[in-house]
């Protein structure tokens, strides 16, 4: 039995053996369901990616990468390879460390490898849509595992359906397997005309019994990241894990860019020109890993940027300043070395409660606020606090941490958001609610700092983070997209069904 399963605060037991094992969770596994229930309603995860061609320990290393990706999407996992021309694969979900052992490793042969880490964004998990998706057809095995959304996917489908094909999961990535199979041109080709038909962004790993297809939206909106490891080569959502397991950074892949390795090596294509770099601003400012680079700009930097952007853009005197865990620690040391008001650790992250830990009663679930996040009184207590946070989505969790801070005897709490005002959905791999549930689409600054409880509210403004990442000078905001604050997005988003959030549901 596993050590989660113990005898706490849920009261809804089932029967095992003749004795009741009352769960910390509900469902089968650790961490099913998309955490909507969640007491804190950040932004959630998308999904990542990891590749290895031409490394005899392809599975070994896909697993030790997507540990490494594990903050990108916590319901399920997947690795597949490719032995002599044999597909060996294994999905399963919850994360890594439960979807995998060294008996399941063992058992998936061969030098190459895709591997996928998925948060879902649908109301159910399945693992029907765990990637990478498998197929068979004519040209014999393929695979895809993608991270990102296909804007107008619905539409591709209904008329893929049209023409005959059945679909077996409910993920947008098996349109790009659909419009491959229908192709009477050879792979690469196909592959080519398929991505020409896509809208959205993402970047997808392609896997064939001989052949590993490597492929970045024209836009670049999600990351993807190339490296070397002795004699193979390693692909990647972010470069933290190339770092994991050892392998070499050798660049960015670049929007529009299709990479095909096969016995002659690597092959360098393209399937679309760019038009406009767009990458996603919030992997900057909350999703990837402080040890992660970005088209060669370091994660932590650039986050410290923004806070010390925020101490020019809203100084107010208090005594000390305090990050939300576990995205906002570097803005905050930011804030604090540009306003010389000392940095503390006024607040502490539990990481072992899980994402879908349910309460039985609301007084129990404002409990369990305190079990994902504490506040150090000895620190806050009498104290004037600067509260840095990554963002604001519904308010509610805004408002639960100024509250934790004010019961541990904050005389003040100033919040200080590293972002602007999120008011837009996003459609290329985001969770985000419907823009009515955005608190930033309804209300004014002033209003949400009423809503949230604090004594005064500052968001970076758009000119300020685009500074604080850098970028590429002369391109629209720098090669940002910032649809989600600025309702300009880089692709047409109005289509019949378009979906916001990730793809892989």
């Amino acid at each position: 039995m596993p050590d989660e399963l113990i005898n706490v605060l849920h009261q809804d037991g089932e029967q095992n053996g003749g004795t009741t094992v009352q769960r910390f969770w509900t469902g089968d596994y650790y961490n099913e369901g998309n955490g909507r229930d969640d007491i804190f309603d950040k932004l959630k995860e998308e999904c990542g990616v990891f590749g290895v061609y031409g490394h005899p320990d392809a599975a070994a290393l896909s697993y030790y990468g997507l540990h490494a990706l594990q903050h990108r999407g916590e319901e399920s996992a997947g690795i597949c390879t490719s032995d002599r021309g044999e597909f060996h694969y294994h999905r399963g979900m919850g994360l890594v460390k439960e979807v995998f052992d060294q008996g399941r490793i063992e058992s998936l042969p061969g030098d190459r490898s895709i591997g996928h880490v998925r948060y879902s964004t649908a109301g159910e998990s399945k693992l029907a849509n765990a990637q990478p998706l498998v197929f068979k057809y004519r040209g014999g095995d393929l695979a895809v595992a993608t991270n990102g959304n296909i804007v107008n996917a619905p539409n591709l489908r209904r008329e893929l359906e049209a023409q005959g094909s059945i679909f077996q999961t409910s993920s947008d990535t098996e349109v790009i397997a659909h419009l491959i199979a229908r192709s009477p041109k050879d792979l690469v080709e196909a592959v080519k005309d398929a991505f020409g038909r896509l809208i959205g962004g993402y970047a997808f790993l392609i896997l064939t019994n001989d052949r590993l297809i490597v492929a970045s939206d024209p836009h670049g909106l999600r990351p993807l990241v190339m490296g070397r490891l002795g004699e193979g080569y390693i692909f990647a959502s972010e470069s933290c894990a190339l770092e994991t397991i050892g392998a070499t950074y050798l660049r960015d892949v670049q929007p529009g860019e299709l990479l095909v390795l096969d016995k002659d090596g690597l092959r360098e294509d393209r399937f679309a020109q760019l038009e406009r770099r767009a990458v996603c601003a919030m992997e900057y400012i909350y999703f990837a890993r402080p040890d992660s680079d970005i088209n060669a700009i370091n994660l932590h930097s650039a986050r410290k940027r923004m806070g010390r952007q925020l101490a020019i853009e809203a100084f107010t005197d208090a005594d000390v300043v305090t990050g939300v865990p576990d995205s906002s620690i570097s803005a905050a040391i930011g804030y604090a070395e540009q306003t010389g008001i000392p940095y503390e650790l006024g607040l502490i992250k539990n990481k072992y409660t899980g994402r879908t830990f349910i309460q039985p009663s609301q007084e129990l679930r404002e409990k369990g606020v305190k079990m994902k996040l504490s506040a150090v009184r000895k620190v806050v207590e009498g104290k004037r606090v600067v509260m840095i946070d990554d963002s604001i989505v519904r308010g509610t969790t805004s408002l639960r941490i100024v509250n934790l801070l004010r019961e541990a005897g904050a005389l003040e709490v100033h919040v200080r958001i590293t972002s602007p005002p999120f008011s837009n959905p996003c459609f290329y791999g985001i969770d985000t609610p419907d823009r009515r549930d955005l608190i930033a689409h309804s209300k004014t600054v002033e209003e949400i700092r009423q809503a949230i409880n604090a004594d005064s509210l500052y968001f970076l403004s758009q000119p300020g983070l685009i500074e604080a990442i850098g970028g590429h000078d002369g391109e629209t905001d720098r090669g940002l997209c910032l649809g989600c604050f600025s309702n300009d997005y880089p692709t047409q988003t109005e289509f019949e069904d378009a979906k916001i959030g990730c793809g892989c549901d």
